[in-house]
């Protein structure tokens, strides 16, 4: 057996898996003024943020084309692999990870096995290397997949966001909430349920939101009982991003905290400045 990993571009990505020959990322086209930029290859984090602020229209995402996914997993099997672990964003984000279901029988030489992160960005990108580990290790398929559930199963992110219209806008959050935090004036914090992006709970300012969002990581590490990483991940807001790993450092000293970025297409959800502070079972 031969396996190969396959993921999309809002994952982040530790620098040491990038290069891996097993590892096919497939770009997700973002529109932004009429034009398509695949994530990853046209556009990165960076140059977006300037693009979108200057944006004429409100910039949209899609899924990326079948055809070229197709052609895609073809070219992994001629590299001789014949088993693909794909792992991709929350279906309640995206339904790209539900049309790949539909493939699973229609690519010749290949047991292709979607796989639903029920999240994005960083912790999508720690099951992608913790995958990738584990087929180093010559590990079973039951294994992979144990270890990635156990990843997903563990896994709680709170984003505090600078306006939730993005959001809004994009479907990705109900009307209902994000009135309720216009006419209260409330910095809600969000959460991911059932891999869908919802209100977790409204605090009346920021600084209160974040120091809420920092002691409910330190109630799930005692829930979670086993050994994990935190991550603080950033939409074009890298300041504020270091001063909270500081905190939470100071707050959980024995901890390993790592910083990322969301991406254009997660971006685009999110919107500038947005701030996501998780906790992942290693």
């Amino acid at each position: 057996m031969k396996i190969a990993i396959v993921t999309d571009s809002t994952a982040y990505l530790p620098d040491r898996i990038k290069d891996a020959s097993n590892l096919f990322v497939i770009p997700i086209p973002v529109i932004l003024d009429g034009k398509i930029y695949n994530e990853g290859i046209d556009i990165e984090a960076d140059e977006y943020y300037s693009l979108l602020n200057n944006s004429s229209e409100f910039p949209t995402t899609s899924q990326p084309a079948l055809g070229e996914v197709i052609e895609l997993y073809k070219g992994i099997v001629a590299k001789g692999f014949d088993t693909i672990i794909s792992i991709h964003l929350s279906a309640g984000i995206s339904g790209f990870v539900n049309t790949l279901f539909s493939l699973t029988d229609s690519i010749e030489g290949v047991t292709l096995y979607p796989y639903d992160s029920k999240i994005t960005s960083v912790p999508m990108g720690h099951m992608v290397e913790a995958a990738l580990d584990l087929v180093k290790k010559n590990a079973s398929l039951e294994e992979i997949f144990a270890k990635l559930d156990i990843i997903r199963d563990n896994t709680y992110a709170y984003l505090i966001v600078d306006d939730l219209n993005n959001l809004v806008r994009g479907g990705r959050l109900t009307n209902g909430a994000a009135l309720i935090a216009g006419l209260l004036k409330i910095k809600p914090i969000l959460t991911f349920e059932d891999g869908k992006i919802i209100l977790f709970e409204k605090i009346r300012s920021t600084k209160k939101a974040f120091a809420r969002a920092e002691n409910i990581i330190g109630q799930r590490d005692k829930e979670i009982n086993r050994p994990v990483k935190l991550y603080v991940i950033h939409a074009n807001n890298l300041a504020v991003a270091e001063e909270e790993k500081e905190k939470l450092q100071k707050q959980y000293p024995e901890a390993i905290i790592e910083i990322g970025h969301f991406g254009p297409v997660i971006g685009t959800h999110l919107g500038e400045k947005a701030i996501g502070i998780c906790i992942s079972a290693q």
